[in-house]
């Protein structure tokens, strides 16, 4: 074996720890790896893949939680009447019934109009918000945006870095009141993102425009569920409340610099790509969930061993149990080798299946764009052969995340006729802001 260079991973985690570590305060971990941590040196291939993960630290107790600051905002149109609205109105009693005197919780209402059902209170007095909760009726017609830009203003009204601030919409119907397109909604949750407020954005049956929703949800760093039936409802505001009542850390920023090496983009999570430099935000990180950025880079193709290409990572964030700003700090260095069983040996599973599932979910939105022209041949070819490249993934690095992707793309590529086309949709939208959002749930 002819090493020329040796991989070698220096974690820095700098002053902050240091204190948290003194002073008894948890701190989120941060991973930085490369996916091939030894490039072979006679191959002209160069492309690879960091990942920057950063995991939020367990609740030592949940009576410590950072209080929230939310508003849920309820579609009470016309088609929400029934069933739909009365299993709305019960999953949002329950959801609330979990939050404490501590917590502030708006409910505002909108069809043509918007209402202010609770104004954005302390949660002392639960049968009063229960109740008017309880008397909302349906009306007519889905003032979305301006439904969800009445939440931030009652968020905005105890808006508090230590809080977790948050809209949860729920809505069954397209927006067809006010701007109503995707690039509409997503620039609101664009601006709400950068206030700090995010978006998780319920879809409820087979009316909804799923791209304006996961648009909405994606650019404000929320969450995004489709609801196919109203006796999910009451699951669902569990999952979304389990994430909210967990929030850890917040105003997380992301700094990455690389040293002869060449940033080409970000896979999923979006971020900002500047000459050498990588910059990216996050709103929050929940109790032992990870979040990460995935970008593609490429080593230089000469003078390698001497060049030492690597990456230094400076994460900022707001710890929410000790009230400090953290930051934590790496240095990860890429190797040269000319044996390529070592080269091969070394590769990081775990970044590896995270990057694979991200280019095969660019394919996932390729075929959604191609059903959408009508080009429905065309769409399953594309799911097909995003199968196989899964499959394969999944056995080269035992991934059963990957099989499971697989096998939801074969099912989708059974699904392309217009009678099916429209629910498969909404689970292919929802899948896709899932996988680049890392969504739990």
């Amino acid at each position: 074996m002819n090493t020329l260079t040796r991989c070698t991973v220096v974690l820095a985690l700098l002053l902050a720890p240091a204190l948290a570590a003194w002073a008894g305060g948890p701190q989120v971990r941060l991973d930085v790896a490369f996916g091939k941590p030894l490039l072979y040196g006679p191959s002209p291939e160069r492309l690879n893949y960091l990942k920057i993960g950063m995991t939020g630290f367990p609740m030592a107790d949940a009576r410590e939680r950072t209080p929230v600051n939310l508003a849920i905002v309820l579609d009470r149109s016309g088609s929400m009447q029934g069933e739909k609205l009365q299993h709305a109105k019960q999953a949002a009693i329950a959801a609330i019934d979990r939050l404490n005197r501590e917590d502030i919780v708006a409910v505002v209402a909108y069809d043509s109009d918007v209402r202010v059902l609770v104004p954005a209170t302390k949660v002392t007095d639960k049968r009063s918000i229960f109740r008017a909760i309880e008397e909302l009726e349906a009306g007519s017609n889905t003032a979305l945006f301006a439904g969800v830009s009445k939440g931030a203003q009652e968020v905005r009204k105890f808006f508090d870095h230590k809080r977790v601030n948050r809209i949860i919409l729920l809505s069954d119907g397209l927006a067809n009141e006010g701007p109503s397109s995707p690039e509409d909604l997503g620039d609101l949750g664009a601006s709400l993102g950068r206030e700090g407020i995010s978006v998780t954005t319920f879809g409820l049956g087979l009316g909804y425009n799923e791209d304006l929703m996961t648009q909405l949800a994606q650019r404000s760093e929320g969450n995004h569920a489709f609801i196919e039936t109203p006796r999910e409802l009451a699951r669902v505001f569990d999952l979304e409340f389990g994430d909210v009542l967990s929030v850890v850390a917040q105003e997380v920023q992301v700094t990455v610099t690389c040293r002869n090496l060449t940033p080409i983009r970000a896979l999923g999570r979006s971020a900002v790509i500047r000459g050498q430099t990588i910059e990216a935000d996050l709103n929050q990180l929940y109790a032992n969930q990870e979040k990460f950025i995935l970008v593609e880079v490429e080593a230089p193709a000469a003078g390698l061993p001497e060049l030492k290409p690597l990456v230094e990572v400076t994460v900022k964030y707001r710890n929410m149990v000790t009230k400090a700003e953290d930051t934590l700090t790496a240095t990860v260095e890429i190797g040269f080798s000319s044996d390529s069983k070592e080269v091969a040996g070394r590769e990081n599973r775990e970044v590896m299946v995270s990057a694979i599932n991200l280019l095969a979910n660019e394919q996932y939105k390729v075929a959604t764009r191609l059903r959408d022209e009508g080009k429905v041949d065309q769409a399953r070819q594309a799911l097909e052969a995003n199968k196989k490249l899964l499959l394969k993934g999944s056995i080269d690095y035992r991934s059963d995340k990957l099989e499971k992707m697989a096998v939801q793309n074969e099912m989708d590529a059974k699904n392309l006729d217009d009678a099916s086309w429209n629910k498969t949709r909404k689970n292919m939208r929802m899948q896709q802001q899932s996988i680049d959002m890392q969504q739990a749930w």
